[in-house]
């Protein structure tokens, strides 16, 4: 344990200079995932021991005659099961691809296989996803490591548990509605969905009108999700929309004293937020208070029925769209899940009037975020409106007295981040009265993920949560 408890920017460092081995490090990683994953269910597809310290040593023999690859190079890595992965079973939580096994890489392994890390399985999610409760019918739930009994979020909640137990150093995640941000908050982790088109999704389908998700890096300090980044960030050239990258790990350290923060709260009244997270919330802000910055109160700057109805309507005519040929086959429709239904019927009743209106009120709130962040260099508000609830339930029937009127509505305030495609950094605030995780969702400017993630590593070292308060396993 004692090796895995510290961060994947030490680790690297370490195997840099010849202290640790990629294959002690891959015993270690092995015998916590042993002692701890059968009461936490994180990774799944785990494979054969003796295989992965072949790679690990394997790893060793290239490191011991050239350079590292990239900070990976030697790491154990556990793939999000959403993202195929060559030769590791990969089901995104379906019985429809309950063993399939792809023959290739998605462009996201293909480049953290080509940093030299060592896939050891995959994390675990929930169906194709969906909803941001981490269970499925070929895995079964995660659970949260600071409570057993309740949900570790998702759709990237076996990274967020298996990061905050120290099976993983690093993560890859994945975010349309909160993924990145939600799970990481209820595991006391970073999570980091970057700027849309910054790191590539994979070159297959429609690669034009869906804008809504993102993969991204989960890890225990921004310094090593940055890296993480650094890794997988740059314009795939089969693809239209990507962004040019240039490496932020070395531009991480920086002063912030005079940078603006907005604090949205619950966006003037209009997301229901259960006691005492807002509470927490306010209270992280004076971290950033005493290293100079300047804080304030920020009025709601857009309807959030508007930016609501907008996100209903193109997630469900992504849905509608990418999920069709399943749809139309009945025997694939009778094992698809209530809420995959849910999202591709509502898509397929809308009209083409619904979604160039949906499209219209996305463009006016872009429009308002960037006149908005002429003023601040961030804004925060909650990464997610409830504390993590039992682990049997599918999802929050209501907060605060008012009914959810839809499975993810609990889940609201991540849309104003995952509509106009803008860098948020999750990070840990602290705990409830009843000891339970939370974190607060800080972004920035479209482009602006550097700012961002310098304002995390700022925080960070002022608090370090994931390692001052770390489960008890």
């Amino acid at each position: 344990m004692d090796v895995l408890n510290t961060t994947a920017c030490d680790l690297s460092d370490r195997l840099d200079r010849k202290e640790i081995s990629a294959e002690e490090l891959m015993r270690a990683t092995l015998a916590q995932i042993d002692r701890i994953n059968p009461d936490i269910n994180a990774i799944v597809a785990l494979r054969d021991a003796d295989d992965l310290l072949a790679e690990a040593r394997a790893a060793d023999a290239e490191i011991s005659t050239a350079p590292r690859k990239s900070v990976l190079h030697g790491l154990p890595m556990a793939v999000k099961d959403t993202v195929e992965v060559q030769g590791i079973r990969s089901t995104t939580g379906s019985p429809l691809f309950a063993d399939h096994v792809p023959q290739t890489d998605e462009v996201l392994a293909a480049r953290m296989r080509a940093g030299g890390a060592i896939f050891i399985g995959k994390t675990n999610v929930p169906e194709f996803g969906m909803g941001s409760h981490t269970f499925n019918p070929i895995y079964g739930a995660t659970r949260n490591p600071y409570a057993p009994d309740r949900s570790v979020g998702g759709s990237s909640g076996g990274a967020a548990a298996a990061l905050a137990t120290r099976m993983l150093a690093l993560a890859d995640g994945s975010d349309a509605m909160g993924s990145l941000r939600n799970p990481a908050a209820w595991a006391n982790v970073y999570g980091f969905r970057p700027t849309w088109g910054r790191v590539p999704n994979e070159p297959a389908g429609d690669m034009y009108l869906n804008q809504l998700v993102t993969d991204g890096p989960m890890a225990r300090s921004p310094a090593d999700l940055t890296a993480l980044l650094d890794v997988i960030a740059g314009p795939d050239p089969r693809q239209p929309h990507g962004m040019a990258h240039t490496a932020l790990g070395p531009q991480l350290e920086a002063p912030v004293r005079g940078r603006r923060i907005g604090w949205l709260g619950d966006w003037g009244g209009a997301f229901q937020v259960e006691p005492g997270i807002l509470d927490i919330g306010r209270a992280a802000l004076n971290v950033f208070v005493a290293q100079g910055c300047q804080v304030e109160e920020v009025p709601a700057p857009f309807s959030a029925s508007a930016l609501w109805d907008s996100w209903c309507a193109l997630r469900g005519f992504a849905r509608a769209g990418s999920m069709r040929a399943l749809y139309e086959d009945p025997a694939k429709r009778a094992l698809l899940k209530d809420e995959t239904l849910w999202e591709i019927e509502s898509g397929q009743n809308q009209s083409t009037a619904d979604i160039y209106r949906a499209s219209e009120i996305r463009s006016d709130w872009f429009r308002a975020a960037a006149a908005l962040f002429e003023t601040y260099d961030a804004l925060i508000m909650p990464s997610v409106q409830v504390w993590p609830f039992p682990i049997d339930w599918r999802y929050p029937q209501g907060i605060n007295g008012v009914k959810m009127d839809t499975y993810h509505r609990w889940m609201e305030c991540v849309v104003p981040v995952s509509l106009i495609g803008l860098p948020s950094l999750n990070i840990p605030v602290g705990f409830g009265a009843t000891g339970l995780p939370m974190g607060m969702q800080m972004f920035g400017a479209f482009g602006d993920d550097l700012g961002a993630l310098q304002l995390g590593h700022a925080y960070h070292r002022a608090t370090d949560w994931p390692n001052t308060q770390p489960p008890k396993m």
